[in-house]
């Protein structure tokens, strides 16, 4: 034992003796035998990282604590204090303007209607029938360090609102009064974005990667932030102290603080906290592709922003289809980097597990916009007592805090029973908070200004990119590369079929029928010309489609300033050139020759760069509908009509001379214009097309050809052309990357109240006006159109009673044409559909899918990775019956198997369905 300790002490003397560059990256690594192995944590290769993660992390939230204890203690021996971040939020109150009734609709008249308005707006004009809606109503509070804070509030109380205007994301149309600083600073002082992290209830990602991968690109373009600052530091006052580090402890932060690293030892931590080891090879996948399970998708968002160097997080119901289990295994590893590494967590859950909320330290419970407790989580119940209302011993606090503010529920926790109760508002909790001595202490801490001299300067970020142009440009490439290798099946699709349109179009323009002898033999040659501008114009439609669907990605990670515009679209393009040489080859081997144009090797290769500038310059086209457009459904349409101006100027489908002149001018805007005339001129100017026609001895077949068709007859054209063609090509990407970098995502969310909420404010301007939530384009339709008075909702009610009473009677069978209306029911009232009552058993089902080639890479011998394993069940109607099982347990793929919905994969077992005897 005492050799291995000495054989230790002498390996770290010997690393103390290194140049500082070389310490910082060079550790010990011990493996089972206690063999200590000297290594460069820049060379950790995956066997290497996975053994060590495996080795000090085999418990997820036991093994975490017992680490960042010894992380904690290493900083804390010689005296380094972490840098910390208190949020604070002053007088907050957020505003919309929003629609009245169906004026929020997006249909074509409001649509036009607001665009009008829009710019009559900028002069003072307002037409719109609009009134402001009050999100968030003069709320004050701290969000302070090390301390683990949720955030609860029943929907539409303005959660989210508040986690986007502290990470700074809110929606610029909102109107913000107040102020929200962090560490005294105020948010135009700093990157906010950059220096908190926000954590969307939206899950958003690459299809086609991995979790791994996702990871690992998140952790590139976020950084490693001061990590390697508090690294140098710590080295040097370790070897002024002569102090040697525990090897697992060092191994970590030096490997987690190395800059440029493609696969980080944090990513591997951070699959482990959040329980992704087992499925980090498997690609995430969307509704088209069969990927990770929904919760572990929910974890992917999660650990996308964990993986960084940010340690002031704000998260948005992160816990949405995660089992209990799985999310108090994740806020327990949360709380403890809160409690050991100083962080700044705040967080919004959606009724916590009793045991998920007690590892919270502090509550803010939000209703109606306002604030009606914050503070310890210790005292949240005794501040409910002394307003009159307790909680029931076997009732879970979440749920309590949930509905107690709820005029519906709020009854039931009346405590005085010797006291009438009577109805507590929002406004009056928020009063009594203020008297409450929880709530008079945190007047008197935000009366306080924070003391900015003790802030560090590490714990805010000042610039927008903390990562090197360069590197973030890499990382790019590598992604782009990566998922080029993961759609290749489109590539190839796009190379046969320009193989088989080659070969289509070389047997409809046959050698041995294209002649050069006179004007119809020529246009025959013109003729095949523009078919091959036309197809290979439309070769790079794929882009259109690929770029529609990755761009919510982008969007995501753009805002989170994950890296610049031009970063992603140059990799896209240069990328593309060695597919569409390919593409252009195959067009030009296969028709060239067979087709018969000038047998010159020269005019060989001048038309194949124009083919090539030419599907260069269609894919920055469809690439610049696609950023300008956003949604296929505009695309389809605005887009479609850019195409057919394109083609209609382009002065093949009518010839310039009968283009009107006040259209000449667009002409010359349709990049087909100097495509068609560089490929006529090519080849026209041919010596074997310059014989002197009979009729005119001056000029020549060619010349004759091309000036029938209204081209230039200047040699100079080809280049002219080409050139052109280069520039079309370099304008349309450099003006999609303008459109990524300025345009916002389709569907802005919009407040909408109802016709006879507006009424009620009008009414009562004293009355706090009912709080609906921010909603997208889809959702203001459907909440328009459910928007009727109570008394339609009492009606739906009790017609959905009387369809059930009728159903238990057995009055509605499967043979029935006719709509029956419910029993005792009036038939205005609503009526119900036919239908037969079916029953449904299941034995014995196994569902398997071919094996992923990336655990096929790892190891694992099996054709087939088996889903679902000897599962039974039945279904009665009747009987409400709910599906459970923790995350990725296979709840999604059971009912999809039931359902018929399954398209792949291999399903074994017995499934019958049978209707329901008639008595």
């Amino acid at each position: 034992m005492h050799a291995d300790e000495d054989e230790e002490a002498l390996k770290w003397a010997a690393i103390e003796r290194l140049p500082t560059y070389d310490r910082l990256r060079t550790t010990i690594i011990n493996n089972n035998s206690n063999f200590h192995k000297q290594i460069d944590v820049a060379r950790l290769g995956d066997t290497d990282r996975q053994q060590f993660i495996d080795q000090i992390f085999k418990v997820a939230e036991e093994d975490n604590e017992k680490f960042l204890k010894k992380f904690r203690q290493r900083i804390d021996k010689v005296g380094i204090k972490l840098p910390t971040v208190e949020v604070r939020f002053e007088h907050l109150t957020i505003e919309a303007d929003c629609y009245i009734g169906d004026r929020a609709l997006p249909t074509l008249p409001n649509v036009a209607r607001n665009i009008v308005e829009s710019g009559l707006n900028k002069i003072g004009i307002h037409l719109a029938k609009r009134t402001k809606l009050t999100i968030l109503n003069d709320i004050s509070g701290i969000i302070k360090p090390s301390r683990m804070a949720l955030l609860l509030g029943p929907p539409s109380s303005g959660k989210t609102s508040l986690l986007l205007a502290l990470a700074g994301k809110l929606d610029p149309s909102l109107q913000v009064k107040g102020e929200i600083t962090y560490n005294g600073l105020g948010m135009n002082e700093f990157v906010p974005r950059k220096t908190s992290a926000y954590i969307s209830q939206n899950d958003v990602h690459v299809a086609e990667m991995t979790v791994k991968e996702t990871l690992d690109f998140s952790a590139r373009c976020l950084g490693v932030g001061t990590r390697y600052d508090l690294l140098s530091e710590l080295a040097r006052r370790e070897k002024e102290a002569g102090i040697f580090p525990e090897a697992e402890v060092d191994l970590f932060m030096k490997a987690t603080a190395m800059k440029g690293v493609e696969n980080s030892l944090n990513t591997d931590y951070t699959l482990k906290i959040l329980g992704l080891d087992i499925c980090k090879d498997t690609i995430v996948g969307d509704a088209m592709i069969r990927g990770i399970s929904g919760g572990q998708k929910k974890r992917v968002t999660t650990g996308e922003m964990i993986v960084g160097p940010t340690k002031t997080l704000f998260m948005d119901e992160i816990s949405t289809g995660l089992d209990s289990s799985t999310t108090y295994q994740i806020v327990k590893c949360l709380q403890q980097i809160a409690h050991l590494t100083d962080a700044t967590i705040f967080m919004s859950l959606l009724q916590p597990a009793p045991e998920t909320f007690d590892l919270f330290d502090d509550i803010i419970l939000l209703s109606e916009g306002q604030i009606v407790y914050q503070g310890p989580r210790e005292h949240i119940l005794e501040f409910f007592a002394t307003c009159g209302f307790r909680c029931p011993e076997r009732k879970g606090t979440a749920d309590f805090l949930q509905e107690v503010t709820s005029r519906k529920d709020q009854e039931q926790y009346w405590g005085h029973r010797d006291k009438p109760y009577q109805f507590v508002s929002v406004s009056d909790f928020v009063a009594h908070f203020k008297r409450f001595h929880v709530g008079m202490r945190q007047d008197n801490e935000l009366s306080v200004p924070f003391d900015k001299s003790q802030g560090h300067k590490a714990a805010l970020v000042y610039e927008k990119y903390t990562v090197p142009k360069l590197d973030l440009l890499k990382a790019s490439w590598d992604k782009e590369w990566l998922l080029m290798q993961r759609n290749s099946v489109v590539y190839i699709s796009k190379t046969i079929q320009m193989i088989v349109v080659a070969l289509i179009a070389s047997t409809v323009f046959l050698r041995t029928r294209m002649h050069q002898r006179n004007e119809d033999d020529g246009a025959a040659y013109i003729g095949a010309l523009i078919f091959a501008m036309i197809h290979n114009m439309f070769n790079g439609f794929a882009e259109l489609s690929l770029m529609i669907k990755r761009l919510p990605v982008f969007y995501k990670q753009r805002d989170l300033l994950f890296q610049p515009a031009w970063t992603f679209t140059l990799p896209t393009f240069l990328l593309g050139v060695p597919a569409s040489l390919l593409e252009s080859t195959v067009w030009m081997v296969v028709t060239y020759y067979t087709i018969g144009y000038a047998p010159e090797a020269s005019r060989f290769f001048k038309q194949f760069l124009v083919i090539f500038l030419i599907q260069q310059m269609a894919a920055g086209t469809f690439r610049l509908i696609a950023g300008v457009c956003r949604t296929f459904i505009i695309a389809n349409t605005g887009g479609a009509l850019t195409l057919l101006l394109i083609f209609l100027l382009g002065g093949f489908l009518l010839p310039k001379g009968q283009i009107p002149v006040w259209w000449e001018w667009a002409h010359w805007v349709s990049p087909l214009t100097y495509g068609y005339n560089a490929l006529a001129v090519n080849e026209m100017t041919a010596p074997r097309w310059m014989n002197r026609l009979a009729s005119n001895n001056v000029t020549s077949l060619g010349i004759q050809v091309l000036e029938n068709f209204d081209i230039p007859t200047n040699k100079n054209w080809y280049w002219i052309g080409t050139a052109s063609l280069l520039g079309f090509a370099v304008l349309t990407n450099v003006l999609f990357t303008f459109a990524l970098m300025y345009f916002s995502p389709p569907g802005k969310p919009q407040a909408v109240i109802s016709e006879e909420t507006a009424r009620e404010m009008e009414g009562d301007s004293k009355r706090t006006p009912r709080l609906l939530r921010l909603e997208s384009d889809k959702d203001a339709l459907s909440r328009s159109l459910s928007s009727a008075d109570g008394n339609n909702s009492r009606e739906m009610a009790t017609m959905r009673m009387g369809s059930h009473a009728n159903n238990r009677n057995g009055s509605i069978n499967g043979d029935s044409s006719a709509l029956d209306t419910a029993s005792g029911v009036s038939a205005k009232r609503g009526m119900v559909l036919p239908f037969t009552p079916l029953a449904m058993s299941f034995d014995s089902v196994n569902y398997y899918v071919d094996m992923p080639p990336e655990m096929k890479e790892q190891g694992v011998a099996e054709d087939r990775l088996q889903l679902l394993r000897e599962v039974t069940g039945s279904f009665r109607p009747g009987v409400l019956t709910a599906l459970m099982g923790v995350s990725g347990a296979g709840k999604t793929t059971l009912m999809d198997v039931l359902a018929g919905r399954k398209t792949g994969g291999y399903i074994e077992g017995c499934l019958r369905k049978s209707a329901k005897r008639k008595r």
